[in-house]
């Protein structure tokens, strides 16, 4: 093979992986709190063939990661008292086996301890870290938009709303999670404001991400054409070669 065609090789590699990420934005469309991903993309030179007139070095094409736009989704009425959504820059924070994990998705309920937990039973933290317990025979659960949790007259707790300086320290966890992978440590986030009866949907756009989607398949094809020509040159050569001797 020439420079060429391992060239075309790794840009493949980087559009199907840019397709899988596309896939599952289109996918998550309807996903609460879903935010929507991107391929990030480097070029690494390296040393070519050594063929006469090429390029050097020649320029690879490398996956650099994937980029999360937590850019805010719209907010729709569902109406349920522990269906919650964030207007603002935060996270709930979550206490998971694993450790705290953090999420923009608000579909929250009781379980029979009549702690409020998310859909797969893991208690959301209050302010201070602690776990919130509603008594349903004290009434129906209000919450303000700073997050206090009360029945009647009496606040029971508060939901913790938390912030990144930087959002790259997230990373999914599973479950519509993220979790924090290095030592910068959250801190409360008081402007955000608490939405009761509200979900945040998806911030995906589906029709960008459709147009996005026949845009790479077209460079797909594109580079897969390239390489189907450059490997016929290279046999036609040889051939050539073949019939001078």
């Amino acid at each position: 093979m020439d420079n060429a065609v391992y060239v075309g090789l790794s840009r493949q590699m980087i559009l199907r992986r840019e397709l899988d990420i596309i896939a599952n934005n289109v996918a998550n469309a309807d996903t609460v709190g879903f935010k929507v991903e991107s391929l990030m993309a480097r070029t690494e030179p390296a040393a070519p063939a050594e063929t006469f007139g090429a390029p050097k070095p020649v320029k690879f094409v490398l996956d650099a990661g994937v980029a999360r736009d937590f850019g805010q989704g719209a907010l729709f009425t569902t109406g349920s008292d522990l269906d919650l959504g964030i207007e603002g820059d935060g996270f709930f924070e979550v206490t998971t086996e694993d450790g705290a994990r953090y999420t923009r998705d608000g579909r929250f309920r009781l379980d029979e301890l009549g702690r409020i937990v998310t859909q797969a039973g893991d208690p959301v933290s209050g302010d201070g870290g602690g776990e919130i317990i509603v008594n349903p025979q004290d009434g129906a659960v209000t919450i303000a938009a700073d997050g206090t949790v009360s029945q009647g007259e009496n606040a029971i707790g508060k939901i913790a709303v938390m912030r990144f300086d930087d959002l790259s320290v997230l990373e999914k966890a599973g479950d519509n999670l993220l979790r924090n992978v290095s030592n910068l440590q959250p801190e409360a986030a008081p402007d955000v404001r608490v939405r009761q009866g509200m979900l945040e949907g998806s911030n995906v756009k589906p029709i960008l991400e459709i147009t996005r989607l026949i845009e790479v398949t077209r460079a797909y094809e594109s580079v897969t054409r390239m390489m189907e020509s450059t490997a016929d040159l290279s046999r036609r050569a040889v051939e050539r070669m073949g019939r001078a001797n």
